[in-house]
């Protein structure tokens, strides 16, 4: 099952993310096999901050060369998007109380994403949409760095969504099987 998950993810990561370049700065380290696949197992919510931390502690404790983010699958709970966004409310106090703010943050995909003051069918939605609940731990540093060589770091949502837009029907089918299924 963990081996389907993860495969799952990097189609995801492959296809969606850096196919369609919804990240401009996920392909490097990506290349250089420095994206970490987690599947947490956990049922609730108290397990799955513990498995939080201990991804939060890993990477924080291995070098940006070995490691540079982390992709925490949730396949056990929070399928309903509802529970997941309030779940995140939990996740943003930890990186807090536990002193990892300026340091990591985690950013947040799942199947049934949805921006608020959008409809689900949005396609804007797609740009989070993942096949499993995913929480992405990500290296402040190295977003800062990244960010200071994009020319246009404010106009990567709208260029995203407006690339949403763009897809067919059959391109939506194949890059998100899991929302049509």
């Amino acid at each position: 099952m963990d081996q389907q998950i993860i495969d799952d993810i990097n189609q995801w990561l492959d296809e969606v993310v850096i196919g369609l370049d919804l990240c401009p700065f996920a392909a490097r380290p990506r290349r250089e096999n420095r994206v970490r696949i987690a599947v947490s197992h956990a049922t609730t919510e108290e397990a799955l901050l513990d498995d939080l931390q201990a991804e939060l502690e890993r990477l924080s404790d291995t070098p940006v060369a070995e490691l540079e983010t982390t992709l925490l699958a949730i396949p056990d709970m929070l399928a309903d998007f509802a529970d997941y966004n309030d779940f995140l409310d939990a996740v943003d106090l930890w990186v807090e109380q536990f002193g990892w703010e300026g340091e990591l943050q985690v950013a947040s995909f799942h199947p049934q994403y949805q921006f608020a003051d959008t409809d689900a069918d949005d396609p804007g939605n797609l740009t989070n949409r993942s096949p499993w609940p995913l929480l992405h731990i990500i290296r402040e540093e190295s977003l800062e760095k990244a960010i200071e060589h994009y020319p246009d770091v404010d106009g990567i949502p709208e260029r995203n969504v407006a690339r949403m837009k763009t897809l067919s029907a059959a391109e939506k089918e194949r890059l998100f099987p899991y929302l049509f299924g």
